[in-house]
């Protein structure tokens, strides 16, 4: 039997045991830790097939693990394939035709990738969204305030390569180690494109108040954000955080003393439940919402293979109760951010809809920030003014 073959019949066991519960990633490095036999070359090929598989979504869910393997590197693969050319010789030919093309050999849509088009906003072009799922997405850091100089010599000096996409953001390989050349959260933030410009309403707030803003991160989980924020407003910040879970609190906890940030005050609150434990109210509230994370999936294609539809509306009502429980600490004339990684229009523009219509506020700016032709994740961002 050829090597391909023993890929794919690996692969094919590496899936079979996969539930969706841990992500892929930690999942599959726990089972090469287990079996010594597989080089690093041997682990990489493998590790490709097993996220090939994902990436096709839910075509073919029903079939053979093997062949919807098979058939999902024949859409991911656009040059050569020494795989395909051993396991699938008849599809070979066709390695450069165009996504409709590979899926009309297939007698297969798009919409049998990606079940849920009919969800997306009407602002998502669904082809080229489905067609982001067979490309990697990039590695993106963010230089923080002024470490530009000191992180382009020493990935110069490692001979990484790397690309300016702006004033703050590089853009890598996916597999560059940045944390073994770089301090992270300290001269770097690891953040994807698209999440470092959620808050550019800010820009001119950072350089026009001279005074402290109080903000409240009320979702804030690895703290990404808050980081962004106090950069935005250029260190002039009291900063509140909160969270659901005490271990990500904890960690939040460390990566922002890393980054050189005081936490003003930081509670344990589940704001599906209740609002603030603390009186309080803010000039910034950034409420970056659990969600269906549907604008990452080319990062994290298995979870749009378990995904179903009915997972939308239970977000929308979560979404709803924590939007709640937190704008009623909006100071008058301050801001409130209404931030997900998803693309589907219940998620998004009908909780606009929903904010506009419930609390004295208004919209002052809402985008889709798409990353789906840039290698980047695509997030929904509305600003609003409370009045």
């Amino acid at each position: 039997m050829g090597r391909h073959f023993s890929h794919l019949n690996t692969a094919v066991k590496i899936i079979g045991q996969y539930d969706g519960f841990l992500p892929f990633n930690n999942f599959i490095k726990v089972f090469f830790s287990k079996e010594k036999k597989y080089g690093s070359k041997d682990r990489k090929q493998i590790a490709t097939l097993c996220y090939a598989f994902f990436r096709s979504g839910h075509l073919l869910k029903k079939d053979d693990i093997s062949e919807k393997i098979i058939a999902s590197v024949f859409l991911l693969e656009q040059g050569e394939s020494d795989f395909l050319a051993e396991i699938k010789p008849e599809w070979y030919a066709q390695l450069g035709s165009s996504m409709q093309d590979k899926l009309s050999v297939l007698a297969k849509t798009t919409d049998q990738i990606f079940p849920f088009i009919k969800d997306l906003s009407p602002e998502i072009e669904s082809d080229l969204f489905v067609a982001s799922f067979f490309i990697q997405p990039s590695l993106f850091l963010r230089v923080r305030p002024g470490k530009n100089g000191e992180v382009e010599l020493k990935l110069n000096a490692a001979a990484v390569p790397f690309v300016i996409l702006n004033e703050e953001c590089l853009s890598l390989p996916n597999s560059t180690k940045a944390e073994a050349l770089l301090k992270i959260n300290e001269e770097v933030v690891i953040q994807d494109f698209n999440s470092q410009k959620v808050l550019d309403y800010l820009k001119p707030l950072g350089e026009e108040r001279k005074e402290m803003i109080s903000a409240w991160d009320c979702c804030a989980a690895s703290g990404g954000k808050s980081i962004l924020l106090f950069d935005r407003l250029r260190g002039k910040l009291r900063l509140t955080v909160t969270d659901i879970r005490e271990t990500i609190l904890s960690r939040l906890h460390t990566r922002l003393h890393n980054a050189g940030i005081k936490i003003e005050n930081s509670y344990l609150t589940d704001l599906t439940q209740s609002s603030l434990p603390a009186p309080d109210t803010f000039d910034i509230i950034i409420c970056d919402v659990p969600c269906t994370g549907s604008g990452t999936w080319a990062r994290t294609p298995e979870q749009m293979y378990y995904f179903k539809r009915s997972k939308i509306s239970i977000y929308a009502v979560m979404q709803k109760q924590i939007i709640a429980n937190s704008i009623a600490s909006l100071k008058k004339d301050s801001l409130f951010f209404y931030i997900t990684c998803s693309v589907f229009l219940e998620e998004n523009e009908q909780q606009v809809s929903f904010i506009k219509e419930n609390f004295s506020i208004k919209l002052v700016h809402q985008e889709y920030l798409k990353g789906y032709q840039e290698k980047a994740d695509t997030l929904f961002v509305a600003v609003f003014k409370s009045i």
